[in-house]
C-alpha cells in the first residue's frame, strides 16, 4: 500500500508541478528513461537524477511526504523539491545504493 501512495505522490506532484513552457521543456529532456530528477537543499537547490525503483523505498517515501507536507503540490522550482539537506538527501540516497 505504501509503495502505491508513494508512486501516486509522486506522479501528483509532477503533474502539478510543471510550470514551465513548451519550449522550456523539450530542452531538459536530458532525463533518461528510469530516473526522476529532483531538486534538493534548504536555500541553494541542487538538481540530482534518481532511479525510479527508490520511489518503493520507505526512506525515499520519508523525503517525498515531507516535501508534500512543506509544498503540497506546488513546488518552486518547477519540478520536485525535496526541503531537506543535501548531505540528508545523499546519505538516504547512498544507503539505497546498496541495496
Amino acid at each position: 500500500m505504501a509503495i502505491l501512495r508513494a508512486a501516486i505522490l509522486a506522479k501528483q506532484i509532477l503533474r502539478h508541478s510543471v510550470t514551465f513552457s513548451y519550449k522550456e521543456a523539450s530542452t531538459s529532456t536530458d532525463v533518461p528513461k528510469g530516473f526522476l530528477a529532483v531538486y534538493v537543499g534548504e536555500s541553494q537547490k541542487k538538481r540530482f537524477l534518481v532511479p525510479v525503483s527508490y520511489l518503493r523505498q520507505p526512506s525515499f517515501q520519508a523525503l517525498l511526504s515531507k516535501a508534500e507536507d512543506e509544498f503540497g503540490f506546488d513546488h518552486p522550482m518547477g519540478g520536485l523539491t525535496i526541503p531537506c539537506s543535501e548531505e540528508t538527501f545523499l546519505d538516504v540516497t547512498s544507503q539505497l545504493k546498496r541495496l
